[in-house]
């Protein structure tokens, strides 16, 4: 019958209804494919999280960081002979000691944040060192008791830095080298971890992330040694190294305000002890010998960890360092000892260092 049908098409649009509620359950495959967590160490999804947004604060910090130490280091030894007084051998010999253990400072960063703290808290607390170094940089500029008097035009005479004054221009220094040390090391590799690359559309975005990040380094470059070695040597040092603290400020608030954006990944263990392993099973396995391409009995990630997101990729053997793959070859011995890690690695742990 016309009402009967009727009736029964209605039951079935009203049965449909009911299993599709307007709130939908979470969808499980937009969750980050990866392992990336938030900052409590949840899943993550990545329509929610990630992606341009994130990367693009993170590439804000890394202009002021540049700007920062290029606006420091690209006139440093103008601003110790002009102000501090010191010659320029003493000076130039400053400069380079400053800067090399700056260009040192990243290897402990990158320990801090792969092992305990993780890049986000690493940023985080190098930014806080950061602005502290340039804001008693700044205050060491700008009042006349944290520098000498200027030199007597008349008799051509220089006053010395008192011992504190000096003290306190260092101190301020190595405390933006302390910081720039552990921002060297994170900035990239986090912004490089708000894509998913196990998602093609986000693959190509992290593509695209590099070059955007370059570009925003070289600007940052390009502002520092052009207008603000302008304004350190013809308005004044209080003002040079005033605007990269006031720059850095700012990226830190914005960085800070998009903390529940970013995706995280978990520190794990110390990257020297996964080095040391790999040497001690091919030093315990220097009579096995080094395993051809393609063999069975070689050590790789368990499928498991790659689900789990322990580990988020898996390395092919190379042809460099051969004699290393005999810590990979799985023997009878391996299994028969408690802490296997230090008898048996993966390729892919072999091959990362």
């Amino acid at each position: 019958m016309p009402g009967e049908a009727h009736t029964g098409t209605a039951m079935e649009d009203l049965s449909s209804t009911c299993e599709s509620p307007l709130l939908a359950k979470p969808d499980s495959n937009n969750l980050a494919e990866d392992g990336s967590t938030d900052l409590k160490g949840r899943p993550v999804r990545r329509s929610l999280t990630g992606g341009w947004t994130a990367s693009l604060l993170i590439i804000g910090i890394e202009i002021a960081e540049r700007l920062a130490y290029y606006g420091i280091a690209s006139n440093l030894v103008t601003y110790l002979t002009n102000v501090m007084h010191q010659t320029t051998v003493a000076a130039a010999k400053n400069v380079n000691v400053w800067a090399g253990t700056a260009s040192m400072l990243p290897l402990f960063g990158a320990f801090v944040a792969d092992s305990y703290l993780g890049r986000y808290w690493t940023i985080f607390s190098s930014s806080i060192v950061y602005l502290l170094g340039l804001s008693l940089l700044t205050l060491s500029a700008s009042l006349t008791s944290f520098r000498p008097s200027p030199c007597d035009t008349t008799s051509y005479t220089c006053p010395e830095a008192l011992g504190f004054q000096v003290g306190f221009f260092f101190f301020s220094l190595y405390l933006v080298a302390l910081g720039q040390g552990g921002h060297k090391p994170c900035l990239q590799a986090f912004g490089a971890d708000q894509f998913d690359d196990r998602d093609p559309e986000e693959r190509k975005h992290k593509s695209s992330f590099f070059n955007w990040w370059y570009f925003g380094m070289s600007s940052g470059l390009v502002v520092s040694i052009s207008v603000l070695m302008y304004i350190q040597e013809n308005v004044g040092w209080g003002l040079g190294f005033g605007i990269p603290t006031m720059a850095m400020a700012i990226a830190l608030s914005v960085f800070m305000c998009g903390t529940r954006l970013y995706r995280h990944k978990l520190p794990g263990a110390s990257p020297f002890t996964g080095i040391a392993q790999v040497f001690v099973a091919c030093i315990l396995k220097w009579n096995v010998p080094v395993p051809s391409q393609g063999e069975n009995n070689i050590y790789v990630i368990q499928e498991e960890q790659l689900l789990k997101g322990e580990k988020n990729r898996e390395l092919l053997p190379t042809n460099q360092l051969r004699f290393l793959d005999k810590a990979t070859v799985a023997v009878d011995l391996d299994y028969k000892h408690k802490d296997i890690n230090w008898r048996l690695c993966t390729v892919t742990q072999v091959e990362e260092p």
